[in-house]
């Protein structure tokens, strides 16, 4: 198996000690499980903290995996979670915490002296909290879909990420059910529970329902972050973008939900001249550690060798991204995201057309609350995320639909595209949100890109300019190009009810149309290339990227 991934082979056995207790400063203590490498050699220390328990399958990705070639691993189970004392409370807790493990790991025999954490989700927020206040001993960190900053993630459109949290709050709030049957069923249903609770009013009453005596967060987390700045403050480890120093290797996914903040952390590192390294494949939030396995695997334990061990890094570039839908294998090396791209512009047209040259007239759409627009794929942490057949969409009556006529050629889009719309809406409490998609040959549609923000000003007239997603894709020749624009995307995002009433609390409705008209102002812009030469994977040389036109 290592020889296929690539990897180097296990190196030593191992045994594991297991409910380690490791004392905190206030009297907590926290238990963890130590895997010890039987080797008078090791290769290093490691620290794991999470929320999700000491079993499969996080004992094989970051357990096993690393202690069979030569790591000690620490592997801890954050307070108030799988037998560790206090109250779970996320993110609250990590900062102080993750500094009085490393306290306690410091005392201990077998310390190898210096140390590297693991991680992904929740486990790379607890990085970043560690690296708010950074300890001497940490030579290194691999922090994969990891956000380090809440509120953005949860309220960063101006809506809250419905789906998402009430999800994950479902599922943290009932993962120690002592039933195994019981919870793989409560898994199983866990999508439609989720949309059934969210379209429950007002969203307290709904969450509580679903969440019966668990989450008692979830109720703090409706208000958002202008109503409350304090509370949203100690949700955040934003902090250690600037002060950290340690060499840093980041995983995420072209639809992943933390992406926006995976590339804020490269820019910022990398601006202020921190070692980092970036990974984008074309995943969700857990493909990462299923399909993009190998390659995480593979790109940390080199990351390790270099930054524990010493060794010479295979790493010849910082950037690797996966170009979805390329024709080769698709990896692609870089010096940096993005690349500098050549700007394709299109045009909607009143007809449903997207042009090459602008057109006039106007479109309008009303969306309804009571009957929200519904998400279809897209960066969710669900099951039903990432890439969907999105044709349904482009049928509704409260969706604009603009498709392109079929490429002559094969066209890359690589970076972060651009929707720019001339835009109202007679009620000044509306949400805008646009997709791009590819249409193949049989006229299925499959969405690449989106983009969503709340507006509560005045709409009398608007230019609406929305980033999309960070994309890297390849749009075939005799593919079709299609626009989407809506007023909703639930439960993905927490309905617009078109009352200016607080998430948390309200219940009126009142709908909002939208008119968007067409011209030079409404366009789409791409940055896209022509071509691109496929890679030497003996040598694992860059692959060039051509962005010199379109």
């Amino acid at each position: 198996m290592s020889r296929v991934l690539e990897v180097p082979s296990p190196s030593t056995d191992f045994v594991v000690h297991k409910g380690v207790r490791v004392p905190m400063r206030d009297g907590v203590e926290l238990l963890a499980d130590h895997y010890q490498p039987l080797t008078a050699t090791p290769a290093g220390t490691l620290l794991v903290r999470a929320p999700y328990g000491r079993r499969f399958p996080f004992t094989l990705s970051f357990g096993s995996v690393y202690a069979s070639r030569g790591y000690h691993v620490i592997f801890q189970s954050v307070r108030g979670t799988f037998g560790s004392g206090g109250e779970f409370t996320p993110m609250v807790n990590e900062i102080a915490d993750g500094a009085d493990t490393v306290a306690w790991l410091r005392e201990q025999s077998w310390f190898t002296g210096t140390f590297a954490t693991v991680g992904l989700s929740y486990l790379g927020f607890t990085q970043w909290a560690l690296l708010v206040d950074p300890p001497a001993e940490l030579a290194a960190a691999i922090i994969t879909v990891g956000p380090h900053d809440f509120a953005e993630s949860s309220w960063g459109t101006g809506a809250f990420s419905l789906n998402d949290f009430l999800g994950w709050s479902d599922m943290v709030a009932h993962q120690e059910e002592p039933s195994l049957v019981r919870m793989l069923a409560r898994q199983a249903t866990a999508g439609r529970r989720v949309t059934t609770a969210a379209l429950d009013l007002p969203l307290s009453t709904g969450g509580r329902t679903l969440l019966g005596e668990g989450a008692p967060w979830y109720e703090s987390w409706l208000r958002p972050p202008q109503d409350d700045p304090e509370h949203w403050q100690r949700l955040a480890a934003t902090a250690a973008l600037d002060r950290t120093d340690v060499p840093v290797l980041l995983f995420s996914g072209w639809q992943d939900l933390f992406l926006e903040q995976t590339l804020a952390q490269y820019r910022r590192l990398r601006d202020r001249g921190v070692e980092v390294a970036l990974t984008f494949g074309s995943w969700t939030h857990t493909q990462v550690m299923t399909r993009g396995g190998a390659t995480v695997l593979r790109e940390t334990l080199d990351w390790l060798s270099t930054h524990l061990g010493g060794a010479p890094t295979t790493r010849r570039h910082p950037v690797h991204i996966h170009i979805h839908r390329a024709a080769d294998d698709g990896w692609v090396e870089l010096d940096d995201w993005p690349p500098d791209p050549t700007h394709h512009t299109l045009y909607p047209r009143a007809g449903g057309a997207l042009a090459q040259t602008p057109g006039g007239g106007h479109l309008m759409f009303t969306y309804q609350p009571a009957d929200p627009t519904p998400t279809v794929g897209g960066r969710l942490l669900s099951p039903d995320g990432g890439y969907r057949d999105d044709s349904a969409l482009a049928d509704r009556a409260d969706v604009l639909a603009f498709t392109g006529e079929p490429l002559p050629a094969d066209l890359y889009v690589v970076g972060t595209p651009v929707v720019e719309l001339a835009h109202r809406a007679d009620n000044p409490h509306h949400d805008v949100f646009v997709r791009i998609s590819e249409v193949d040959a049989k006229g299925r549609s499959y969405n690449v890109s989106d983009g969503y923000r709340r507006y509560a000003g005045d709409s009398a007239s608007e230019q609406v300019s929305i980033e999309t997603d960070a994309v890297a894709h390849r749009f075939a020749a005799g593919s079709r190009i299609r626009l989407l624009v809506a007023g909703g995307s639930h439960p993905r995002y927490a309905r617009n009810l078109g009352t200016g009433d607080p998430a948390v609390s309200g219940t009126a409705m009142r709908a909002a149309t939208h008119t968007v008209a067409f011209g030079e102002q409404t366009r789409v812009i791409l940055p896209t290339g022509s071509r691109r030469q496929p890679t030497d994977r003996r040598t694992r040389s860059p692959m060039a990227l051509n962005v010199s036109g379109s």
